[in-house]
């Protein structure tokens, strides 16, 4: 007998700036981890990725929302850093909300079809 497949839902939101992503779930998780870290450069290292891709998509997510959401504080005596600015916390709890709204509606969804029955 053949062993039966599991089915299940996988979905990504993006938040688009016109035709440019502004936000998704990589660029949500730099800038929460950012804000824990207080550093592009841990940051990045956490995620795997090069400072300057991190860099790059940090850049891409300010000119996109139209204002700061991660501002660099240069270095000095006590060092540089960035910080997650509020318009920027709030950005990620609405996405985060908006995202677990989205996978529990899909879930209710997917629950409804015979797709459901394969678990």
């Amino acid at each position: 007998m053949a062993k039966r497949t599991t089915f299940q839902t996988k979905f990504r939101l993006w938040i688009y700036a016109g035709d440019e992503k502004l936000l998704g779930p990589g660029r949500v998780e730099i800038m929460e981890r950012i804000h824990r870290t207080g550093s592009i450069q841990k940051a990045a290292l956490e995620m795997g990725m090069s400072y300057r891709q991190a860099w790059k998509m940090v850049t891409e997510i300010n000119e996109r929302a139209g204002q700061p959401y991660v501002e660099k504080h240069l270095g000095g005596k006590g060092g540089g850093g960035a910080i997650v600015t509020e318009a920027g916390l709030k950005a990620i709890a609405e996405f985060n909300r908006m995202e677990q709204r989205i996978r529990e509606r899909i879930e209710a969804e997917f629950k409804k079809t015979s797709f459901a029955d394969h678990r």
